[in-house]
């Protein structure tokens, strides 16, 4: 088995486009449904754990950047970290994410080690 980190991503800047609160509820308890099942799958290499929305940037000039600070309009909502013997089964694991639901995408990679 291998670690693979799945990073979350989609559009959290237009407000067009984001969900109502009811929606939101909604959403976020089939997160939590996928990661118990991932869970419950022994698929998880470490816990699910919450991070801050805010953040820093450290440029190319070693100029320091709040966030956010994406040119685009997709940013990072999360990530995890699973196990999987493939790039093929993590992206079959990576496929019940309900980041789809809201038109995100992830970005899977293998650790190297």
């Amino acid at each position: 088995m291998n670690d693979f980190l799945l990073v979350f991503r989609r559009d959290y800047k237009t407000k067009e486009i984001q969900p109502s609160p009811e929606q939101l509820q909604a959403h976020l308890s089939r997160w939590r449904e996928w990661f118990n099942d991932l869970r419950a799958r022994d698929l998880l290499a470490r816990p699910v754990q919450p991070w801050e929305a805010g953040g820093m940037v450290l440029q190319n000039d070693k100029s320091v950047t709040d966030g956010p600070y994406a040119e685009i309009k997709e940013s990072i909502g999360g990530f995890i970290v699973i196990k999987a013997g493939s790039y093929e089964e993590a992206a079959e694991i990576a496929k019940g994410s309900p980041i789809f639901e809201l038109g995100g995408t992830v970005e899977i990679r293998m650790a190297v080690v």
